[in-house]
Protein backbone atom coordinates (compact mmCIF):
# COMPACT_ATOMS: atom_id res chain seq x y z
CA UNK A 1 0.00 0.00 0.00
CA UNK A 2 1.59 2.99 -1.54
CA UNK A 3 0.81 6.97 -0.03
CA UNK A 4 0.36 9.29 -3.18
CA UNK A 5 0.82 13.10 -1.59
CA UNK A 6 -0.37 15.56 -4.01
CA UNK A 7 -1.28 19.30 -3.38
CA UNK A 8 -4.96 20.25 -2.17
CA UNK A 9 -7.48 20.90 -4.45
CA UNK A 10 -11.00 22.74 -3.54
CA UNK A 11 -12.48 19.29 -4.44
CA UNK A 12 -10.97 18.27 -1.37
CA UNK A 13 -12.50 20.12 1.12
CA UNK A 14 -15.38 18.37 2.30
CA UNK A 15 -13.20 15.04 2.53
CA UNK A 16 -10.29 16.56 4.59
CA UNK A 17 -12.84 18.37 6.92
CA UNK A 18 -14.23 14.69 7.44
CA UNK A 19 -10.89 13.52 8.02
CA UNK A 20 -10.05 16.01 10.35
CA UNK A 21 -13.39 15.72 12.49
CA UNK A 22 -12.45 11.77 12.58
CA UNK A 23 -8.88 12.04 13.40
CA UNK A 24 -9.90 14.22 16.79
CA UNK A 25 -12.78 11.80 17.64
CA UNK A 26 -10.56 9.40 17.79
CA UNK A 27 -8.31 10.88 20.49
CA UNK A 28 -11.33 12.45 22.31
CA UNK A 29 -11.06 15.51 20.93
CA UNK A 30 -13.56 17.83 19.34
CA UNK A 31 -13.15 20.90 16.91
CA UNK A 32 -13.93 23.74 19.33
CA UNK A 33 -12.40 22.73 22.49
CA UNK A 34 -10.38 25.55 23.19
CA UNK A 35 -7.22 24.02 20.69
CA UNK A 36 -8.88 22.61 17.98
CA UNK A 37 -11.06 24.70 15.18
CA UNK A 38 -11.97 24.11 11.77
CA UNK A 39 -12.74 27.45 10.08
CA UNK A 40 -9.34 27.65 8.57
CA UNK A 41 -10.66 24.27 6.37
CA UNK A 42 -13.18 26.63 3.67
CA UNK A 43 -10.39 29.23 3.98
CA UNK A 44 -7.00 26.71 2.71
CA UNK A 45 -6.27 28.89 -0.73
CA UNK A 46 -5.95 32.22 1.22
CA UNK A 47 -4.40 30.83 4.44
CA UNK A 48 -1.82 28.03 3.29
CA UNK A 49 -1.54 28.27 -0.18
CA UNK A 50 -1.69 32.39 -1.35
CA UNK A 51 0.93 33.10 1.10
CA UNK A 52 3.77 31.13 0.30
CA UNK A 53 2.43 28.05 2.24
CA UNK A 54 1.42 24.75 0.89
CA UNK A 55 -1.39 21.95 1.91
CA UNK A 56 -1.40 18.37 0.78
CA UNK A 57 -2.83 15.51 0.94
CA UNK A 58 -1.94 11.74 1.11
CA UNK A 59 -3.99 8.70 -1.09
CA UNK A 60 -4.13 5.12 -0.74
CA UNK A 61 -5.61 3.61 -4.18
CA UNK A 62 -7.56 7.52 -5.23
CA UNK A 63 -8.84 7.99 -1.37
CA UNK A 64 -7.64 10.69 0.69
CA UNK A 65 -6.40 9.10 3.92
CA UNK A 66 -3.95 11.65 5.27
CA UNK A 67 -3.10 15.00 5.00
CA UNK A 68 -1.09 18.31 6.26
CA UNK A 69 -0.21 21.66 6.13
CA UNK A 70 2.15 24.46 6.02
CA UNK A 71 1.39 28.26 7.16
CA UNK A 72 3.71 30.89 7.26
CA UNK A 73 4.19 32.56 10.41
CA UNK A 74 6.92 34.65 9.67
CA UNK A 75 9.80 34.87 6.64
CA UNK A 76 11.74 32.33 8.30
CA UNK A 77 8.96 30.01 10.08
CA UNK A 78 5.95 27.93 9.18
CA UNK A 79 3.70 25.86 11.37
CA UNK A 80 2.79 22.15 10.49
CA UNK A 81 -0.68 22.12 11.09
CA UNK A 82 -3.30 19.80 10.19
CA UNK A 83 -1.37 16.81 10.29
CA UNK A 84 -4.07 13.66 10.26
CA UNK A 85 -4.53 10.73 9.05
CA UNK A 86 -7.41 8.29 9.19
CA UNK A 87 -7.30 5.92 11.75
CA UNK A 88 -7.77 3.07 9.59
CA UNK A 89 -4.37 3.79 7.92
CA UNK A 90 -2.63 4.64 11.06
CA UNK A 91 0.82 2.49 11.92
CA UNK A 92 1.73 2.15 8.47
CA UNK A 93 4.35 5.03 8.31
CA UNK A 94 2.14 7.53 5.87
CA UNK A 95 2.03 9.97 9.50
CA UNK A 96 6.21 10.17 9.00
CA UNK A 97 6.04 10.15 5.38
CA UNK A 98 3.91 13.38 5.39
CA UNK A 99 5.99 15.03 8.10
CA UNK A 100 9.34 14.19 6.38
CA UNK A 101 7.57 15.75 2.61
CA UNK A 102 6.21 19.03 4.54
CA UNK A 103 9.46 19.15 6.51
CA UNK A 104 11.13 19.25 2.52
CA UNK A 105 8.62 21.33 0.95
CA UNK A 106 9.30 23.52 3.61
CA UNK A 107 12.62 23.93 2.99
CA UNK A 108 12.18 24.23 -0.33
CA UNK A 109 9.65 27.29 -0.14
CA UNK A 110 12.57 29.25 2.19
CA UNK A 111 11.54 28.10 5.29
CA UNK A 112 14.70 27.37 8.72
CA UNK A 113 12.22 26.19 11.14
CA UNK A 114 8.99 24.96 11.79
CA UNK A 115 6.84 24.75 14.60
CA UNK A 116 3.98 23.11 15.73
CA UNK A 117 1.81 22.19 18.56
CA UNK A 118 -0.28 18.85 20.02
CA UNK A 119 -1.73 17.65 22.83
CA UNK A 120 -0.86 15.06 25.36
CA UNK A 121 -3.92 13.23 24.13
CA UNK A 122 -2.33 12.43 20.79
CA UNK A 123 0.99 10.58 21.95
CA UNK A 124 1.62 8.74 19.14
CA UNK A 125 1.55 12.30 17.05
CA UNK A 126 3.80 13.68 19.69
CA UNK A 127 6.28 10.41 19.73
CA UNK A 128 6.19 10.59 16.05
CA UNK A 129 7.14 14.20 16.25
CA UNK A 130 10.12 13.79 18.60
CA UNK A 131 11.19 10.68 16.83
CA UNK A 132 12.13 12.96 13.63
CA UNK A 133 13.66 15.59 15.77
CA UNK A 134 11.27 17.99 17.00
CA UNK A 135 11.54 19.45 20.48
CA UNK A 136 9.50 20.58 23.08
CA UNK A 137 9.59 24.67 23.33
CA UNK A 138 6.78 25.00 25.84
CA UNK A 139 3.40 23.39 27.52
CA UNK A 140 0.09 25.25 28.38
CA UNK A 141 -2.77 23.92 30.20
CA UNK A 142 -5.99 25.20 28.06
CA UNK A 143 -9.04 24.02 29.86
CA UNK A 144 -8.66 20.04 30.67
CA UNK A 145 -6.06 19.97 27.69
CA UNK A 146 -2.26 19.82 27.68
CA UNK A 147 -0.96 21.56 24.84
CA UNK A 148 2.45 20.69 23.79
CA UNK A 149 4.66 23.65 21.63
CA UNK A 150 7.10 21.83 19.70
CA UNK A 151 9.45 23.03 16.51
CA UNK A 152 12.28 21.97 14.57
CA UNK A 153 15.51 23.57 12.86
CA UNK A 154 15.62 22.64 8.78
CA UNK A 155 18.37 21.92 6.64
CA UNK A 156 18.38 20.19 4.05
CA UNK A 157 21.10 17.19 5.62
CA UNK A 158 18.88 17.33 8.51
CA UNK A 159 15.72 17.00 6.58
CA UNK A 160 17.04 14.17 3.98
CA UNK A 161 18.46 12.14 7.64
CA UNK A 162 15.35 11.75 9.64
Amino acid sequence: MKLKIRRYRWSDLDTILALHRVCLAEVGLVPGDGVYYDDDFPRIQEIYLACGGDFLVGEVDGRVVAMGGLRPIDAGAAEMCRLRVHPDYQRRGFGRTMVKTLEARAVELGFHSVRGDTTLNQQAALKLYLGLGWREVARREVGALTVVYIEKRLTRAAVNRS
